[in-house]
This record gives structure tokens, sequence and C-alpha cells, in this order.
């Protein structure tokens, strides 16, 4: 995991997306055939594409955090996963001392055919976190672990039973809030890369290229039709 503060500097920060991307050159290719999709970008292209991002969009989310958050959490960091078998993904945590990080894998950042889409994914990423919907997930899934455990044990169930069910509840309820939270984030996202300068439009169109999780039960993401309606009515609400 390569660290990247959130430097002002755009040089550094080139030549160290390039190294990993180079580093990476058997990241894997996803065979586009739709007419209209546009071309992937060449390692140096890639590198350069995602420095200008961080350093556009980044500003942008810790004006947002700051602005919603009152504990201060919002120094944010990005963190490169250069493991070249690293599926494409982006998402968010927090470092030990409860500060953002947002991850991204080489693959995804190889596969980010224009900044609007990178800017999108990014946005979306950081809204997860000024929305506090990790905070979110916890609390819910630590009341339905309750909830659960408890109806297990008025029931007479067996002490591994009802540690069964604790765990079963946990997991069904903290579930069952993802596509609400993935929405949220989409919302806020649209926001933030459209003042950061960016089109969300053409950022979540990054959603046609990927397998749409249509309405799998208890799955963990909208379908995409549901996404870009919500980037629609984002950008119509600013």
């Amino acid at each position: 995991m390569t660290l990247i503060s959130p430097a002002r500097l755009l040089r550094p920060l080139v030549a160290c997306v390039l190294a990993l991307l180079v580093a990476g050159c058997d990241l894997p290719q996803t065979g586009d055939t739709q007419p209209g999709t546009p071309a992937r970008l060449g390692s140096e292209a890639a590198a350069r594409q995602f420095a200008l991002v961080v350093q556009t969009v980044e500003p942008e989310i810790e004006r947002y955090c700051r602005a919603r958050r009152a504990d201060g959490r919002c120094a944010f960091r990005i963190a490169i996963d250069h493991r070249r078998r690293s599926a494409p993904n982006a998402f968010q945590t927090l470092d030990e001392n409860g500060q953002p990080v947002l991850i991204f894998t080489l693959a995804l950042i190889a596969d980010m055919r224009n900044p609007d889409e990178l800017a999108f994914v990014m946005a979306h990423e950081a809204s997860h976190h000024i929305l506090d919907h990790l905070g979110q997930q916890r609390r819910y899934a630590e009341q339905g672990a309750r909830e659960y455990a408890e109806i297990a044990a008025r029931s007479g169930a067996s002490k591994s039973a009802v540690r069964r069910a604790s765990a079963m509840g946990a997991a069904f309820t903290a579930r069952s809030y993802s596509k609400q939270f993935e929405l949220q984030a989409d919302a806020l996202g649209t926001r933030i890369a459209f003042t950061a300068g960016y089109d969300p439009l053409i950022g979540a169109q990054y959603f046609t290229r990927i397998p749409d999780p249509g309405e799998e039960f208890l799955g963990s993401h909208p379908p995409n039709s549901e996404r870009m309606a919500t980037v629609r009515q984002a950008l119509a609400s600013m």
C-alpha cells in the first residue's frame, strides 16, 4: 500500500503514480466491445490524470467535509493498492487516528477513461466518510446483533445459537442499509465533482461498464439505472 498525501506538487505525484502503474504492467484488460466506449489510457496519461484529479477534487472534498462534520476528521489521504492482481476497486476507510483514507487499486486507476469518471468515483468514496456511513453501519450492526440475540435468547436457544443469531443480525441489518448509503454517496459525490469542475453525468457513465447488480436481494449496491437517476436528480437540484 502506497500512501499519497494530498500534496499540491503535481510532478512528484505523477512520478509516483506512473512508477506504480508501470510496475503493474500486467493489469487486466476489460475487453470493451461496445461502440462508443472511451479508449483505455496509457500508463503516463493515467498517472497524470490521477494526479490532476487528486489536486482538484481533494480540496473540495475537505471543504464539504469540514462544513458537515463537527469532529474535524477531514484530513483525507489517498492510498494506492499496488498489488497487481487486485480487481478495479476504490473504497474509504479510516487510519489509526480516525482520519479518512481513500484507497484506489492500480487496476481502477488504469481503467478510468476520463477525469470525470475518476473525479466522480473519488467524490463518491469521500462522501461515505463525510456522511459517516462507516459509523452508521457499525451502529446499525450493533443494534441488529442485540435484537436478534434477544429474540433467540427469549426463545430458549442455546448459547451457540444466540451467538449465531447475533452475528446474523449484525450482517443482515448492516447490509440492509448499504444501497441507501450508496445512493446518498452518489448524490453528494455529484455535487462535489461538479463544484470541482467535472461533469458527474459523464463520470457516472462508468456504471455502464461494470456489471449491473440489478435488484439482487441483500445486494450491496443499487441498480445502475437507479444510480444514474440519482445523479441526474442531484444535478437538477443544484
